[in-house]
């Protein structure tokens, strides 16, 4: 799993928050590693230097192998509590992606063939 770190020009990217992200992503979505193939992480100031309300906003874009890619946001006070909201929002979203695909059976499942059977009289 491949997950990688975007901001804006009003976040400063560190290498301090580069491994938060990493770690947190990797500890929370670690089951998820196989099905995975990269996360995509986007963090954004909505308000620029303005100092008001919940105006940082992290989107998370998880690319699941042969499937849509998944896409959650969040909007917090800073940006480590936009980032875990979010990622506990797409594992959500995930875990409910894994139901769905394990839980119900697909309309073609459901279909019974009938047994040919033939009569010896016919023969």
């Amino acid at each position: 799993m491949n997950i990688q770190v975007n901001t804006d020009h009003n976040i400063e990217g560190s290498a301090e928050l580069n491994n938060y992200i990493e770690s947190n992503l990797t500890a929370c979505f670690e089951r998820f590693t196989e099905a995975i193939t990269r996360i995509e992480v986007h963090i954004s100031d909505k308000n620029g230097k303005k100092e008001a309300g919940a105006n940082k906003h992290c989107l998370l874009e998880a690319r699941v192998a042969n499937h849509q890619p998944v896409v959650v946001s969040h909007d917090a006070e800073t940006v480590h509590k936009a980032v875990d909201m979010a990622s506990d929002k797409l594992l959500r979203a995930l875990d409910s992606m894994a139901g769905k695909m394990t839980n119900h059976k697909s309309p073609k499942d459901l279909i019974v063939e009938e047994s040919v059977t033939t009569d010896e009289d016919d023969i």
